[in-house]
């Protein structure tokens, strides 16, 4: 659908918009920074300081806050050559392999270094982006968490697709070592601005040209690429895994896309820096990866390139009800029904009942409501679900 101008310089895709997400967005398009409008997407909900599925357009500048304590966190689907009649009638067994070989949940991470995690550390040192150097101690974090999944809305999955073909899906960020790098770089920005007359201190940024911003830019880059190969290698288990368990299989292609970050881009002739928070790129032809909720599936879809949402697109079903709100209003029951016939974690029912399906948004309005933004190719359902509590 067309977007709504909801406010100045605020163009809205979302037809669903509580009150409190509604103001949020505003005071961000009120930044004297912004320029151009502020492109909410049909996913959007309230985040911390920026709105979750909002794309930013900032000129010499960027907000900490706005790219998010999880930076590069995205979305990885490979499509395989297998078709479902090739997978186990059981797949709890894999869903156990799975748990063995990728640690999920709150500070989880593999109990020793391994060599795949230290050489890419050792090939992608610190050291050689930043000023400061890491502590041993977020060495080993990174080294330890890269490879796993974290918890949340955080999941992995095999899918099928209207054909029967057969998808490996994942989400996951920058685990530990990202949350600490975006926490510290927000708190250097509230200091940095602490004479800006700012309506929200989590909208603090850093302007273009200072160490502070050449700091942050400099770990941001970092984290994404952290993110991105972190992602990499859990699907590289998965399909490992997989095709074991079917006895057969091949990779088709890969999708790997960030949904959290900054980047510098060119819109209507202007060179600005594009923050994408709970969003996806979607240039013409891009493909992209959009899941809903765990039971409602995920959609693989190629960018239109529409120049009004700065060629983005929703990166999933965005959440109708906060995490405490679901678990008071949601039973275990109601989950367990939602994931009747697949393999998922019914041992940690409980614990994930803030993931039910209920506190997201239905994820086919979202689709319908950016027909303008992407293009449908494939509808993914799940057959097996694992996640962190």
């Amino acid at each position: 659908m067309p977007p709504k101008e909801i406010a100045p310089k605020l163009l809205s895709w979302a037809s669903e918009l509580d009150d409190q997400t509604l103001a949020q967005a505003r005071r961000t398009a009120r930044l004297s920074i912004v320029e151009g409008h502020v492109a909410l997407m049909p996913d959007a909900h309230l985040g911390i300081g920026a709105t979750v599925g909002s794309v930013i357009p900032t000129r010499d500048a960027i907000i900490p806050a706005a790219v998010g304590v999880d930076i590069g966190c995205g979305v990885v689907a490979v499509e395989t050559d297998i078709h479902a009649g090739q997978l186990p009638r059981d797949l709890n067994p894999l869903l156990r392999q799975i748990e063995r070989r990728i640690p999920a949940g709150v500070g989880r991470g593999h109990d020793s270094r391994t060599s795949i995690a230290a050489a890419w550390f050792r090939d992608h040192d610190p050291e050689n982006w930043r000023r400061e150097p890491f502590t041993a101690q977020q060495k080993q974090r990174a080294i330890e968490q890269f490879g796993t999944l974290g918890s949340g809305n955080h999941h992995l999955e095999v899918c099928l697709d209207e054909r029967g073909t057969v998808w490996g899906e994942l989400h996951s960020g920058s685990r530990g070592v990202g949350n600490q790098l975006a926490t510290m770089h927000i708190d250097r920005a509230r200091q940095a601005t602490a004479r800006v007359d700012l309506e929200d201190r989590d909208l603090a940024y850093f302007r273009e040209g200072s160490t502070e911003f050449q700091d942050y830019v400099a770990d941001m880059l970092w984290a994404q690429h952290y993110a991105l190969a972190n992602r990499e290698r859990m699907m590289d288990v998965l399909l490992e895994l997989l095709f074991a368990a079917a006895g057969t299989g091949t990779e088709v292609r890969r999708i790997n896309c960030h949904h959290n970050y900054s980047v510098r881009e060119v819109h209507r002739d202007e060179e600005l820096w594009i923050t994408r928070k709970g969003a996806i790129r979607a240039r013409a032809g891009d493909e992209g990866v959009i899941p809903g909720s765990m039971a409602t599936g995920t959609y693989i879809v190629r960018g239109r390139g529409n120049p009004e949402s700065y060629e983005s697109s929703a990166h999933g079903a965005g959440r109708r009800h906060s995490r405490r709100q679901a678990k008071k209003r949601f039973t275990v029951e109601g989950l367990e029904k939602h994931m009747a016939g697949k393999a998922w974690n019914r041992d940690r029912a409980r614990a994930l009942l803030d993931e039910i399906p209920d506190a997201y948004k239905d994820v086919d309005s979202v689709m319908d409501a950016q027909r303008d933004l992407v293009e449908i190719e494939h509808a993914l359902r799940q057959v097996l679900n694992y996640k962190g509590a």
